[in-house]
Parts: C-alpha cells; sequence; structure tokens
C-alpha cells in the first residue's frame, strides 16, 4: 500500500475515531504523526517535530490569555458596550459591523490571521452577551477578512499577483478582489439567513455566571481597564503597523495586566483554550508532516493530470479547499499557482477566473477549526458547550468545502472558458 493511500486512511479514521469517541483529536494526530511518519513515511523524528506550529500555539496562547485578563477585569464588557451604542443597539447589526472592519483591516495590509485574532474574542463576547449565534458571528468574522485578503494591498493579494507577474499570464487586480469580496459577501449572507435564528449549544447557566459576576462593572471604568484598553490598542498597533508577532505581544500584555491585579488574575490562565490547542497543534502537525514527506504535491499533481481542462480545474478546487483545511492557505496557494499555470497555458480558460477561483477556494475554507482562524472562534466562544459547537464548526466547514469549490468554479471559471 502506497504511503499516500495510509496517511489519507489514517486521517480517515482520525476523524471518525474522535468524532465517535470523547477523545480529543489531535491526540489522536499527535500518535499518527509518529506511527506514519516513522514507520510509512520515513521520517525522522526531529523532521516530524519541524512541523509543530509555534507561531500558531503561541497566538491562541497569548490572545486567549490576554483576553482572559481582560474579560476578569471587565474591560471586555466596557467594549461590548460601546460596540451596542456605535450600533445605536440595533444588536442584529453587531454581526455586519465585524465583517465590514474584518474586510477594511485585511483590505490594507492586515494578515487575515492577525485580523480574526484581533477580532474575534470580542465578537464572541458579543455574541455571548446578546445571545447572539456565535458560530454566525465567528464565521462573518473570518469571511469579512478574507473579503477584504485579495486586493493589491493585502498579503495574500500580494503573494497572488506577484506570482502571476512571474509568469506570462495576466490577472487583473480588480477581479481578483471583486471575485474574493463577492462570493465571501455572498457566504455572510447565507449564514446570516440561514443560521441567525438557529439554537445554540448553551452550558447551564449556573455554569457560565461566575464569568459575569467576574466581570462586572461598577460605573466608569478604573484605572485597570485604562490600562488593559491601553495594552489593547499596543497590541493592534505592534502587529498592523510593525508587523510583531501578535501571540508573544498578548502574552506580555496579559503577564503586566496580571502583575498589577494579581488577586482577580490568580486564574486567569484557565481563560486559555487547551483542549482547542491539542486539538489544532496535533492535526496542524500531522498535516505539516504530510507536506513535508511530499503527499500534498503528489495529490494536487495527480490531480492535474485528469484530462480535460475545465475537469481539472474543479478538481484543482476541490484539492486546494480539502487540503487547505487542514493547511497553510499561503502555503496551498504558493503550491498551487505554479501547478496551475501549465494548465492555463495550454487550454483555454481564463487566467483570471481559474486564479480567483483557487484563491477563494483555498481561503474561504479556514472556518475549520483546524487552521488559525477557526481555532480562534473555537478558544474564544463563551457559555457554549465545547464539544456540540465543536461539531457545529466541523459541520459548517464540510458544508463550504462540498458546495465552495463548486461555486467558485460555477462563477468564476465556467463562464469565461
Amino acid at each position: 500500500m502506497s504511503p499516500e493511500v495510509i496517511s489519507i486512511g489514517a486521517l480517515l479514521v482520525m476523524f471518525v475515531v474522535g468524532t465517535v469517541l470523547p477523545i480529543n483529536l489531535g491526540i489522536l494526530a499527535f500518535v499518527a504523526t509518529f506511527t506514519v511518519g516513522t514507520a510509512s513515511l520515513g521520517l525522522t523524528e526531529d523532521e516530524i517535530f519541524e512541523g509543530f506550529p509555534v507561531e500558531l500555539f503561541l497566538t491562541i496562547v497569548g490572545v486567549t490569555y490576554l483576553f482572559s485578563v481582560a474579560r476578569r477585569n471587565g474591560t471586555i464588557d466596557l467594549l461590548v458596550a460601546a460596540g451596542v451604542r456605535l450600533v445605536r443597539g440595533k444588536v442584529a447589526l453587531i454581526p455586519w459591523v465585524l465583517f465590514l472592519v474584518a474586510a477594511l483591516l485585511t483590505a490594507f495590509g492586515t494578515f487575515t490571521p492577525a485580523a480574526v485574532a484581533i477580532l474575534v474574542p470580542v465578537a464572541m463576547n458579543f455574541a455571548y452577551r446578546y445571545k447572539l449565534n456565535p458560530l454566525v458571528v465567528g464565521m462573518m468574522v473570518i469571511s469579512g477578512g478574507h473579503a477584504g485578503a485579495f486586493s493589491p494591498l493585502a498579503v495574500s493579494g500580494a503573494l497572488v499577483l506577484g506570482m502571476v507577474d512571474k509568469t506570462e499570464l495576466h490577472v487583473s487586480p480588480v477581479a481578483l478582489f471583486t471575485a474574493s469580496f463577492v462570493i465571501n459577501l455572498v457566504l455572510s449572507l447565507l449564514t446570516y439567513a440561514l443560521l441567525a435564528k438557529r439554537p445554540v449549544p448553551l452550558l447551564d447557566q449556573d455554569e457560565t455566571a461566575g464569568a459575569d459576576e467576574e466581570s462586572a462593572l461598577s460605573g466608569r471604568p478604573d484605572w485597570r481597564q485604562w490600562l488593559t484598553l491601553a495594552c489593547l490598542v499596543g497590541l493592534v498597533v505592534g502587529a498592523l503597523g510593525f508587523q510583531l508577532e501578535i501571540g508573544f505581544l498578548a502574552l506580555v500584555a496579559g503577564a503586566l495586566l496580571a502583575l498589577v491585579d494579581m488577586k482577580r488574575q490568580e486564574k486567569a490562565v484557565d481563560g486559555i483554550s487547551w483542549t482547542t490547542l491539542l486539538l489544532v497543534a496535533g492535526m496542524m502537525t500531522y498535516i505539516a508532516m504530510l507536506e513535508k514527506a511530499g503527499v500534498i504535491e503528489k495529490i494536487s499533481e495527480h490531480a492535474a493530470n485528469l484530462g480535460a481542462p475545465l475537469v481539472v480545474a474543479l478538481f484543482l478546487c476541490f484539492t486546494v479547499a480539502v487540503t487547505s483545511a487542514f493547511a497553510s492557505s499561503t502555503a496551498i496557494l504558493t503550491a498551487i499557482i505554479p501547478i496551475a499555470v501549465p494548465l492555463l497555458l495550454s487550454s483555454h480558460l481564463s487566467a483570471a477566473g481559474l486564479i480567483a477561483a483557487l484563491a477563494v477556494s483555498t481561503t474561504i475554507v479556514d472556518t475549520s477549526p483546524f487552521s488559525t482562524n477557526g481555532a480562534l472562534v473555537l478558544a474564544n466562544a463563551r457559555g457554549v458547550d465545547a464539544r456540540r459547537f465543536y461539531r457545529q464548526v466541523i459541520s459548517y466547514t464540510g458544508g463550504i468545502v462540498a458546495l465552495g469549490p463548486l461555486v467558485a468554479w460555477g462563477a468564476l471559471v465556467l463562464p469565461w472558458s
């Protein structure tokens, strides 16, 4: 049996076992990484450890710790109240405000995970306080981030356009940006229309009351809350203005705030989503191992050799969607565009259409709990049954993986080919 078949088979077994039985999928992924990596792929332990997502680990630890501190000293309640005043009490508009803010941040150069890391903790507190569906709120923040992610000023947009410019192809920056924005806007409209009124997997009230009591406000902000707001501003400026690592910044800010409020922040570390960290770290280490062994590249090459250009284009869209749900979207884009170039040069497919479809198919699935964005939503959700909410996120992502590439191909490739 080929290593590719064994690797994908192990992945499917992990999903089935982790979904049916009460065992963290991350544990299964770490076990499979060691077993498949050494026994089937011939990798050393050091090569396997290289795939551990250190940056993502620090981001989730730092952001969830900082916002746990901010929640305990009442600062999050201040932000939530200010947001409600901003929309003049029309709570239903909150998800759309977050969508637009995320789109603006990424369109003007903020890396999508950084924008999501800044907005999701506040968004999840909005959802908790005003009984909004956290799945809808979190997914709309992610969609907003990707709606602006392919402007010429954005990281992803500049990457894709730069790679295409090195070839004989031409892709309009306006076409790439518009395609991403419109499809993510439509996705958000459908998400809001279909899921906004769906029931939320809440915990019992007495299990969530403690957090509210700890963060209750009394009058105007005190000096600790002003200091917290200053730290949050510093986090945004450092991450967006100076491209500093957001995880380190968040840990520094969280430690400083804990030192000046030690009695109330003694249990702030409990706010770190360790379950999510284990889940994401295990899965990403496994996928990184497959990338290092060349399994992902071989799957993409098999897709490119299927035959009819339109069929190949559709298969490539599905391939990047499935793999990007577990791996870095940026890495997948970097790998798939060179594979698509020979196909475009030898066929009548629209270069702008296929490149845009691949870009959308790669990023639209970042709602997955195994991606940075989806993991942040899962880690910051408040007052929900974690296991049921995880299943909701998985189901939502599964729907996007199944339909998103088909929609992108049908809207961007088929009409222009």
